[in-house]
């Protein structure tokens, strides 16, 4: 009965540990999501704007020149 105990309460020491180490984890990997969330957004409005640079800069080309527009 008490080696029964002894393994009982080893294995829940275990899960202990692991749940812990899957917060860190979990933690880790949300900051992680975040970041490139918002590098992600960063970059879209760059391309938003150079989109839009681009597309001002076709307008003042002669008609005859312009053969590709964004």
């Amino acid at each position: 009965m008490v080696n029964e105990l002894n393994a009982l309460e080893s294995k829940v020491a275990q899960v202990v540990s692991l749940c812990r180490a899957l917060r860190v984890e979990n933690a880790e990997l949300k900051a992680q999501l975040a970041s490139g969330e918002l590098e992600r957004r960063n970059l879209s409005e760059r391309i938003e704007r150079a989109r839009g640079r681009i597309e001002q800069l076709a307008d003042k080309l002669p008609q005859a020149a312009v053969t590709v527009r964004l």
